[in-house]
């Protein structure tokens, strides 16, 4: 499962894939994968090098 994050909004999100609609704004966004992958980001999920 990865982390996503709204380009327009911001809302975070775990999932396997984007969804179509975001939850946050409504709206059809895209969304980038902010997953950590390193053991640097913790317990967190998210990459703060990612914003």
């Amino acid at each position: 499962m990865g982390e996503w994050k709204c380009q327009d909004c911001g809302y975070t999100l775990q999932a396997d894939k984007p969804p179509e609609e975001c939850p946050g704004c409504k709206e059809k966004c895209e969304f980038v994968d902010v997953s950590c992958y390193i053991p640097d980001c913790g317990d967190t999920g998210s990459d703060p090098r990612l914003g």
